[in-house]
């Protein structure tokens, strides 16, 4: 049995889940217990979820052991997205900008969960955040790039157009020291490579362009995407040939 699983099997047994949950949550720390957050995702109920989005960030700030009943929350949320409540939504793009990371991380998760059950809707939604604010483009990003999500050729070309116009934006971004900017720029750099391996003929080419940016975050977010093993393992000359030009075109 997995842990999902086995969590699932003892909160069915509970009648009250806070205090359990505040025990195993695994914060403060490093890392969040993310199988038990799942699990709760999956038994909760609707009222339990939008109970839980009530910890905001001045009643559960960023890694103390309440974060993570918000962060349950919002996973939750994805699973009632899944089942045709789209008015949740609106919330979830709201919590992409929480400022707390988990948090903005659930996000994503919970659009992933949609995605599972309907990844046309997701696509058709995240075109629409792809052109908000650096969070809601950081969750679009990362809410697609998620292998399990890319393995239809046609959705995975419909992520890379996202992925190309997201870079766009990006060269127009003004206070780059932001936490906005920051989140968005470090999900670019490993978003690229998981789309590019789900359909190398297409996302190469397309990556190829943004390899001459003038526009030094972005050459930093190609650098990153050819760092990663996944890419390395899909085409080790291609990646040595254009690392080799970008740490050029850096100096």
């Amino acid at each position: 049995m997995s842990k999902v699983a086995s969590y699932r099997e003892l909160l069915s047994t509970l009648d009250v889940w806070d205090t359990y949950l505040l025990q195993e949550c695994g914060l403060p720390g490093p890392r969040g217990n993310l199988e038990l957050a799942e699990a709760v995702a999956e038994e909760g109920t609707e009222q339990l979820f939008v109970g839980y989005l009530a910890h905001t960030p001045d009643k559960a700030p960023t890694n103390s052991p309440e974060e993570f009943f918000h962060f349950c929350g919002v996973l939750g949320l994805g699973r009632l997205v899944a089942a045709g409540k789209r008015e949740y939504l609106t919330v979830l793009r709201e919590r992409a900008s929480d400022p707390r990371w988990r948090s903005r991380e659930a996000v994503a998760m919970a659009l992933q969960h949609w995605g599972k059950k309907d990844m046309d809707a997701l696509l058709e939604e995240m075109e629409s955040w792809s052109h908000g604010s650096a969070f809601e483009q950081r969750a679009a990003a990362a809410a697609l790039c998620e292998p399990a999500l890319l393995r239809d050729p046609r959705v995975v070309d419909q992520v890379l157009r996202i992925l190309d116009s997201i870079t766009s934006s990006m060269q127009g971004a003004t206070n780059r020291q932001a936490e906005d900017f920051q989140a968005l720029r470090k999900s670019m750099g490993y978003c690229w490579s998981v789309a590019v391996v789900a359909h190398p003929g297409v996302g190469k080419p397309m990556m190829e362009c943004w390899f001459g940016s003038e526009d030094a975050d972005i050459r930093w977010v190609m650098r990153e995407n050819l760092g990663k093993k996944r890419i390395q393992r899909m085409d080790a000359p291609w990646v040595a040939q254009w690392s080799v030009k970008l740490r050029s075109n850096a100096r």
